[in-house]
């Protein structure tokens, strides 16, 4: 370990990293010297992601895993475990938008898909890895949202799940601290990724309207969201746990 790479050694997990703030984190990791996992239900992207790693001379493997399938994620970590010994970082970022829709017709099985991704696919990974962490400590970072903070109209199944992240944070933070495992959570406003653009593509009217509620009237990067995760996975912040941190250009102050 050294100064310009503190995660020399480290072990990282990303999941949903074939793009976006998956993708930004998990080259944040590489760049600062951490071998890094790639996992995503996207076999391309998370090439791709790989591909772009290894080309600086990081370290990188690519897992195809659907957090939603609690078989499949503990697979995912023993197979983690058994290649590289053990698990010091994760950051559960996996997750779905979902349908855009008003709340009494809001479809019931786009419901379920949203929760079953964006909440039990957290809580299987988180469970996951806590048991690895135990003998060994490590940090765990889960991708919240603003919409964990406050509803967001036409969007049911997002918000409710990016609430809960933030519930399953506190409490794993808590029941976790034991082991010296520290469990946060970030929650971005939007930023600019392929799960945020469909939503203003073709309309500049709702991405003005949306920018107006950010007092720095801008979106966010997805790097700097990784930035804020990487912070949260370092030493820098080794005092820190069970928090829900806003990274969202002030819009909920």
């Amino acid at each position: 370990m050294t100064a310009d790479k503190p995660f020399t050694q480290k072990i990282a997990l990303i999941t949903g990293a074939a793009s976006g703030i998956g993708r930004a984190t998990a080259s944040r990791f590489a760049a600062l010297g951490a071998a890094v996992i790639v996992c995503d239900v996207d076999e391309k992207g998370g090439a791709e992601t790989v591909r772009l790693l290894q080309k600086t001379g990081a370290v990188a493997h690519f897992a195809d895993c659907d957090v939603a399938d609690a078989g499949a994620v503990a697979q995912l970590h023993d197979e983690i475990v058994s290649r590289f010994g053990r698990l010091d970082c994760a950051v559960n970022n996996a997750g779905i938008g979902g349908p855009w829709e008003r709340f009494e017709s809001y479809p019931h099985d786009g419901w379920e898909r949203v929760l079953a991704v964006n909440l039990s696919g957290v809580f299987y990974c988180m469970q996951e890895q806590i048991k690895r962490m135990a003998d060994s400590s490590g940090a765990i970072v889960n991708v919240s949202s603003i919409a964990g903070k406050r509803g967001l109209p036409n969007q049911a199944a997002y918000t409710a799940s990016k609430h809960g992240v933030i519930g399953l944070t506190r409490v794993a933070a808590q029941e976790a601290a034991r082991y010296n495992i520290r469990v946060n959570a970030v929650c971005p406003v939007y930023t600019h990724t392929p799960l945020f653009e469909p939503l203003i593509a073709g309309n500049p009217r709702r991405a003005e309207k949306m920018m107006e509620r950010i007092p720095m009237r801008r979106f966010a990067q997805p790097q700097e969201i990784a930035d804020t995760v990487i912070w949260l996975c370092s030493e820098q912040s080794g005092f820190i746990t069970g928090q829900a941190l806003n990274v969202d250009g002030g819009m909920t102050v």
